[in-house]
């Protein structure tokens, strides 16, 4: 989707192969698809939902082309794109508002693990399926910083190095906000098992 996007902006006048005019040191096309996976990541932590998160993906594309001032520094590139992806949520946020029924239907929508008979049991499968949905319910009443930098280290399986260069700030930085996160994490998943147990 971003690909097409770039393709068509990169008919209009003044721009060629999605590359502003303004910086042709910086192929934005390569750049996009290379921080793709990562800036989505940020956005479902705190959207929660893939329809909007191809929507925000939309709008940083055609940001990134569109740049009003543009990013001199390839190096920069990435701590930007994610600047840039934090506003683009809040946007979309803004403007279609935090509904908890979005969050609800995401749940339920999921699609169930799929496993062999010959790998896992029954029983196995629930309780896997059964600590999914709690880590899932235990991160949606996180806030979204937590949500994703937990989804950050550990659904894209990144090293404090990687999150702090993508994300601009601190290895220190880093290694708070995920303490944090995780003690967080442990409180909700308590509260969520409390409640269902309850």
């Amino acid at each position: 989707m971003t690909v097409t996007i770039l393709s068509d902006m990169a008919k209009l006048p003044g721009g060629r192969n999605g590359v502003p005019p303004s910086n042709p040191q910086i192929d934005w096309q390569s750049e996009l698809d290379r921080h793709d996976r990562w800036l989505r990541m940020v956005a479902f932590a705190r959207l929660h939902n893939p329809d909007e998160v191809d929507e925000v993906m939309q709008e940083i594309a055609l940001a990134a082309i569109r740049q009003a001032a543009p990013v001199k520094d390839p190096a920069k590139v990435a701590p930007w794109l994610y600047r840039l992806a934090i506003r683009q949520t809040l946007l979309l946020r803004r403007r279609k508002g935090r509904q908890r029924k979005l969050m609800q239907r995401y749940v339920d929508g999921m699609e169930s693990l799929s496993c062999s008979g010959d790998t896992l049991d029954a029983l196995h499968w629930l309780l896997s399926d059964e600590r999914r949905l709690l880590v899932r319910q235990a991160l949606t009443a996180m806030p979204d910083r937590d949500a994703e930098i937990l989804l950050l280290k550990y659904a894209q399986d990144w090293s404090y190095h990687e999150i702090a260069e993508h994300l601009g700030v601190s290895h220190a930085a880093v290694e708070s906000r995920l303490h944090r996160a995780r003690g967080k994490l442990r409180h909700q998943l308590a509260l969520v098992e409390v409640n269902q147990n309850g």
